[in-house]
């Protein structure tokens, strides 16, 4: 072919092949049987291959037909997507935006993001379940959550698009036990705050340059299961803890909190948005998350 072949003609055979006959497809498409004969037709003639067989008592597509058949469906919809998302990318965000977020993370980075939204959009109004349980996107109808960590397997879409890290922290009061600690081995024999929310929340892994690593297993004198919370005893002096930068970085730069064997890191985790899945993404949830990510780039230059 030297001319590439119309779309509408693409959309006349699958019609009939759909439909399994002019008539029902000229009825479908809402218009003459023979326009519809003839569109088939020299779609016939431009790809010059016989699609159709034509009896007096039934039509059925050639063995070649019903290759290109399923070929036509996916470029159909494809086109159909890619005109979609133009209408979305013209139209403003709107509606209501209902998300689901950790709590300190939430608490933290999600609602001053939030509050900004809705004042940027007039039109959107920001729906935001703060919760540490994994929640059901689909069946709590959100269009978006926020998940900070590690992710496993799942079959909801999800993009990086930031990360954190963990330090191990004290409270002024411990200054003295901290400066005597000759090194991770020493670390037990302090008080720790230990974060129930975690799936391990004594045992960690520590490492410094590219080949030196040791696994550490704290002993609880306090256990808690919110962050912020293991924050808030770890700065009133009940012991070590492993907090994340998101939440730490103010408390170590007040003072409120200091960081223990800073040569010394801990396992780095990755920020993500975690949508249902979904052939088209509305723009109030776009709108949102390059917000959010603008967001991170300022706050922490070189994000993702």
């Amino acid at each position: 072919m030297q001319d590439a072949t119309n779309l509408n003609r693409l959309a006349y055979f699958v019609a009939v092949i759909d439909a399994g006959s002019f008539t029902r497809a000229a009825e479908y498409l809402g218009v003459t049987k023979a326009v519809v004969s003839q569109q088939v037709a020299r779609l016939e003639k431009e790809v010059g291959t016989t699609l159709l067989m034509r009896t007096t008592r039934r039509l059925q597509p050639t063995e070649a037909g019903g290759m290109f058949h399923a070929r036509c469906v996916s470029i159909l919809r494809e086109a159909e997507d890619a005109l979609g998302e133009l209408a979305q990318a013209r139209s403003e965000p709107k509606g209501l935006l209902r998300i689901t977020a950790p709590y300190d993370y939430g608490t933290s980075v999600i609602v001053p993001v939030v509050t900004a939204f809705t004042a940027r959009y007039l039109d959107c109004k920001v729906e935001l379940n703060l919760s540490d349980k994994m929640v059901d996107l689909v069946a709590d109808n959100m269009d978006l959550a926020i998940r900070v960590g590690w992710l496993t397997d799942s079959s909801l879409q999800a993009r990086r698009i930031g990360s954190f890290r963990q330090y191990l922290v004290g409270p002024p009061q411990l200054a003295g036990r901290i400066a005597k600690l000759g090194g991770l081995a020493d670390l037990p024999a302090l008080p720790f705050v230990a974060n129930n929310a975690l799936r391990e929340p004594l045992e960690w892994r520590f490492t410094r340059g590219d080949h030196e690593t040791l696994t550490v297993r704290f002993k609880a004198s306090i256990a808690i299961n919110t962050t912020p919370a293991v924050m808030q005893a770890a700065r009133q002096g009940g012991g070590l803890s492993i907090l994340p930068d998101f939440l730490a970085n103010a408390e170590l730069a007040s003072g409120r909190l200091v960081h223990v064997l800073p040569d010394w890191q801990l396992p780095s985790g990755g920020v993500f948005t975690v949508y249902p899945a979904a052939r088209f993404r509305p723009p109030k949830v776009s709108a949102f998350v390059d917000m959010l990510i603008a967001a991170l780039r300022t706050e922490t230059p070189g994000a993702e």
